[in-house]
């Protein structure tokens, strides 16, 4: 071998000639590295080359060899390599080589651990890491640090004595690399600690935990920027270690990080650090965060960084302090309950706002636009009391704090469009003459920005208008924003775009009148694609005009389809993440606008969503260092893809770039986290849904490769993708059902096994679904998928019955899924533990997030729908869901209790005689609920003693109940701005009629029943209603007899529109009767 030669091309990778590199990289890979004598040559020049970027380039080499050829060098050769590598990186001065030394080290180490070799390593880094000599000490941790990485638990010896060096080591009064290395040594030893199965390592790893704080405390008031991140991303790491480990300190712990993100006086990386550990505290400890009762005090302390933010305009400052406590608000609201967040936000809200400080003002209504997302239900309760102060806040003398303002409203009209939607002849005008004060004055970034703000505000709120009410501003709305069409600011542009999509969606009809003029105008932009910006305005340009289709309908927007789908399907080749989305989502909606006969355009579209699901998502090579880290969180775009950028690690990979050599290997970290080809697959995904349920019949030459497309993406490790796949594969079982039934399939009814056999091939379907979804059910840790899961379940068993409850093997999935239902609403589910507590039987807490609500709540849906596919039989289920059911319904919330309430008297009117065995606790709970507080709670108690009267055989029981049941209904008939709770008193009172005749006083009660009617909210109570009218009539009861009159007029109002007060049946039982009458 050729040394001379073979260091020459070494040297060459370190010039700056692009071509000399590939050359000396080729020749090396195809010359040198394929023998093992490279491998002894590149350890000859880390020792001993004079030049250290030389030996750190020899390192970085060596390493990626040491796998290929380190078990052919002989035993002698490799004993002397092992000591002089050992000398040569204890006494290296050069950080950057010595770290790539130490790392060569840890590649052999690994090596000869695996082969039972090199068994005196781990006493020569105990003597380095205690030597008196402060560079062995950080030489001997560092490697310690590294090897326990790669190896893992088979570092040689007891972990006992790791603890007891590391106990001194953090504390090293010399040297903050030893005590930083110690922290990250330790945090390897908690990715392997199992505390169930090592409490005595448990206890020794707890007590090096206030020696780790101090390690951080320490970095941070020195200022020491590389070793405090460093220390911080340890802290990050425990919390994907078991809870076990933090558990004694966590509290101290997450006051400690509070305390460190209010402290004004230090760096605002830190601080930011500081709450990003927050951050994940309240993402992966919830329970322990609630559980502590801290919520409070960090969404007060979040409140008040806030008030740092200065200009919101400013993006330069992505990872402020002032913005990481506005994403912490988020989480917090999102995830722990409206007690311990919203509740305090808003008391403190009154002081911001009326604040003599434009800061304070700004921080308070940005603070709740943050909080709303989390609470929308408990925020809608008090838009009382918010829109009042935020309006004012619209005038306010600030321009940004007018800007906040806009942003407020916007944000409460994305999740409360309807709630918010009402107060339009206020909000409307006071956005507008903002606006307008803007529009004549464009000469700052201010003024732009306050543009930007209405066009976004009124984007969100007008969806949640009446098309009447929307109507009234077309002509306001539209003509200003058209002005901005052609704005340089293309962030303005942009914004006045989206919003006349918007306008035109919320009007529908009304919006035609400019309809051509603004398509006219926007054409310029359909095919523009000369630059990213050009690209992004494009893709707002579509998704507008895809709202403009749906507003006026699918003949005036026939001249733009053809021209749309062909720019659409050339999107797809731009090399534009955000651009093939919205490609896909215009199919969407032209699929919904032109339902079968966008048939013409599927071959296109779905070649397009099939090549968008067979995207590989693995070739994505993106290096950041540390001075990317500020990236994190965030989204870059690499290659023409989003990749979001998640938490870093340390490790390299093998394969690295020769050119790594310019800088330390532990600067070059790894990214993890979602890519935009995910997030691209996951509208592919759901687009497939919309297609296939608007286009049907014509869908079905592609449906079995979608179907196989669809399945393989069931188990993807995005939830959004997962989410999305079970979801459409969902809808496509009720459209197919949808169809046969079209086709004459007689109507599903309830029972096991299904009285109604559907076509095989739906059969097949029906079972790939639910085989697909009981395989991510249980083990799901995605809130969100869960939530999603348990809504396409109840929607299709009640639209299709018990069918897909049958397995192919003859069994049913009815025990897994009931299962799954109680772990849901006792909160044992694995996606409603912390992080790490998954087979933790602690306590459980009471209160939930408005988000842990929605999951059970959705899960107590799919128990209503079981009931409603199984009928009867479902009466054996009930034993099961009883408890929990029941413990809900005296639960302090009045939320849960309406829910509760609801499906216990559900599932009484599904399981019918059934319900008997239950009745004696049933009829207990229904009556002490007719005089519950909450208005919802009272009208579902009201149904369910109606349906349970109706459906017990033991008849006995409810009619000894019958003058307490009365003297509880009587009150509610004076509660006339409640239509609910009248109509289901009109339904429950009618039932008994029905049912007990006898017993009831006729005269008094049915005059009192027949002022309730026209019912005016809940029509499915029409048909006990006028079931019992019916009856009465052909028994020639005389009361009803007399108040023919009066009932006359109001089988005309039920007879006429809407259509959905009547079912069919009913419907015709009253026009007989009415012709009868007539006669």
């Amino acid at each position: 071998m050729d040394e001379q030669q073979f260091v020459g091309l070494l040297e060459a990778l370190l010039q700056p000639d692009t071509e000399g590199v590939k050359q000396a990289t080729s020749t090396l890979n195809k010359t040198y590295y394929t023998s093992p004598a490279s491998l002894n040559a590149l350890l000859q020049v880390i020792c001993k080359h004079p030049k250290p970027e030389l030996r750190q380039l020899g390192a970085v080499e060596a390493r990626k060899l040491v796998g290929k050829h380190w078990a052919k060098l002989p035993a002698e050769q490799k004993s002397s390599l092992r000591n002089q590598l050992c000398e040569y990186t204890l006494n290296e001065e050069v950080t950057l080589a010595r770290h790539s030394a130490a790392r060569v080290i840890t590649a052999i180490a690994t090596e000869d651990f695996e082969e039972g070799q090199w068994a005196e390593l781990p006493g020569f880094l105990l003597q380095a890491a205690t030597s008196s000599q402060v560079r062995h000490r950080e030489v001997g941790t560092y490697i310690i640090w590294t090897t326990l990485e790669s190896v893992g638990d088979s570092f040689p010896g007891k972990k006992a004595d790791l603890y007891k060096l590391f106990s001194s080591t953090i504390q090293d009064g010399e040297s903050a690399e030893v005590r930083v290395n110690t922290m990250l040594a330790l945090s390897r030893l908690a990715m392997l600690l199992e505390p169930d199965e090592a409490p005595k390592e448990l206890a020794m790893f707890q007590e090096a935990i206030p020696a780790m704080v101090a390690v951080l405390k320490a970095t941070v008031d020195e200022g020491d920027e590389n070793h405090a991140l460093q220390a911080f991303e340890c802290f990050q790491t425990l919390l994907g270690c078991e809870s076990a480990l933090l558990q004694r300190h966590f509290g101290d712990l997450v006051r400690f990080m509070m305390e460190l993100a209010t402290t004004t006086s230090i760096d605002d990386d830190y601080r930011s650090q500081a709450l990003a550990f927050l951050m994940q505290c309240v993402r992966y400890r919830k329970l322990k965060i609630q559980g502590l009762r801290i919520g409070e005090e960090l969404t007060l302390k979040s409140l008040q960084i806030v008030t740092e933010l200065g200009d919101l305009s400013s993006e330069d400052e992505d990872g402020s302090p002032a913005r990481s406590a506005l994403g912490l608000l988020d989480i917090l609201a999102s995830s722990l309950p409206p007690s311990q967040v919203v509740i305090p936000l808003l008391k403190a809200l009154g002081r911001y706002f009326s604040h003599q400080s434009p800061d304070y003002r700004q921080a308070g209504v940005l603070a709740l636009g943050m909080c709303v997302e989390g609470a929308p239900d408990f925020i809608a309760t008090q838009l009382h009391e918010i829109l009042p102060r935020v309006l004012s806040l619209l005038e306010d003398p600030d321009l940004k704090v007018r800007a906040a303002a806009l942003n407020g409203v916007a944000r409460l009209a994305d999740d409360l469009a309807e709630d918010v939607g009402k107060e339009h002849a206020t909000l409307i005008p006071a956005m507008l003459k903002n606006f307008d004060l803007a529009a004549n004055n464009l000469s700052d970034e201010r003024s732009l920005q306050i543009v930007r703000g209405t066009c976004h505000a009124i984007d969100s709120l007008i969806e949640g208008l009446e098309p009447e009410d929307a109507a009234k501003y077309v002509p306001e709305l539209v003509p200003r924003f058209s002005n901005f069409f052609n704005h340089e600011d293309l962030r303005c542009k942009s914004a006045a775009i989206g919003a006349v999509g918007s306008i035109a969606s919320a009007s529908e009809k009304a919006f035609l009148p400019y309809f051509p003029q603004t398509m006219h105008a926007l054409s310029q932009y359909v095919r523009i694609k000369d630059s990213p910006d050009d690209l992004d305005l494009r893709g707002v340009v579509c998704d507008s005009m895809g709202k403009m289709a749906s507003a006026v309908g699918a003949q005036p927007f026939e001249p733009y389809v053809l021209p749309l789908m062909e720019a659409s399907e050339e999107a797809l080749h731009l090399d534009h993440p955000r651009l093939r989305e919205t490609s896909y989502i215009l199919w969407s909606t032209m699929a919904k606008v032109y339902e079968e006969q966008f048939s013409k355009y599927l071959p296109g579209a779905v070649k397009g969503l099939q090549e968008c699901l067979e995207q590989d998502e693995t070739g994505i090579d993106v290096e950041l260092g540390e001075h990317a880290r500020d990236l994190l969180g965030t989204e870059v775009v690499v290659e023409g893809r989003k990749i979001k950028v998640a938490a870093a690690t340390d490790d390299d990979d093998d394969d690295s770039d020769l050119n790594e050599a310019a800088m330390d290997e532990d600067e070059w970290d790894d990214i993890g986290g979602v890519s935009a080809v995910a997030m691209e697959k996951e509208i592919a995904a759901e687009v497939y849904g919309d297609i296939i349920t608007h286009t049907r019949r014509e869908y079905l030459p592609y449906l079995e490769s979608t179907v196989e497309k669809l399945l393989a993406l069931v188990e993807h490790s995005y939830e959004g993708i997962r989410k999305a796949a079970i979801g459409t594969l969902w809808r496509t079982y009720a459209c197919l059902w949808g169809m046969a039934e079209g086709d004459g399939m007689a109507k599903w009814k309830p029972g096991l096994p299904p009285p109604v056999d559907p076509p095989e091939q739906l059969k097949k379907l029906g079972n790939l679904v639910m085989m697909a979804t009981m395989t991510v059910w249980g083990d799901e840790m995605d809130r969100g998928t869960v939530t999603d899961i348990n809504r396409d379940i109840a929607a299709t068993l009640k639209l299709c019955g018990p069918s897909i409850l049958m397995l192919e093997t003859g069994k049913t999935v009815v025990p897994e899924m009931t299962q799954q239902l109680l772990a849901i609403i006792t909160k044992r589910h694995v996606c409603q533990q912390d992080l790490g507590d998954e087979d933790d039987d602690g306590e459980v807490l009471d209160e939930s997030s408005e988000y842990d609500w929605l999951l059970i709540e959705t899960g107590l849906e799919v128990i209503t729908c079981l009931s409603v596919a199984l009928g009867p039989s479902f009466g054996e289920l009930w034993k099961a869901f009883e408890k929990p059911v029941v413990k809900y319904a005296s639960s302090q919330e009045s939320v849960e209790r309406s829910a509760a309430v609801g499906t216990i008297a559900e599932c009484i009117g599904n399981m019918g005689p059934a319900c008997t065995p239950y009745a004696t606790n049933l009829q207990k709970l229904l009556v002490h609920r007719l005089s519950d507080e909450d208005p919802d709670t009272k009208s579902n108690a009201v149904y369910g003693i109606g349906l349970l009267c109706e459906m017990t055989t033991n008849d006995g029981e409810i009619l000894s109940a019958l003058p307490t049941i009365f003297s509880k209904l009587e009150p509610l008939l004076d509660a006339q701005d409640q239509a609910r709770l009248l109509d289901n008193t009109a339904g429950c009172v009618s039932r008994f009629i029905s049912k007990h005749g006898d017993k009831i006083p006729i005269p008094e009660v049915l005059p009192r029943v027949v002022e309730l009617l026209p019912l005016r909210e809940d029509y499915e109570e029409n048909k006990p209603i006028f079931h019992m009218i019916v009856k009465l009539y052909q028994a020639n009861e005389a009361t009803v007899q007399q108040l023919t009159p009066r009932l006359m007029p109001i089988f005309e109002k039920v007879l006429g529109p809407p259509e959905e007060q009547l079912q069919d049946e009913t419907r015709q039982q009253l026009v007989q009767l009415v012709k009868y009458l007539q006669k």
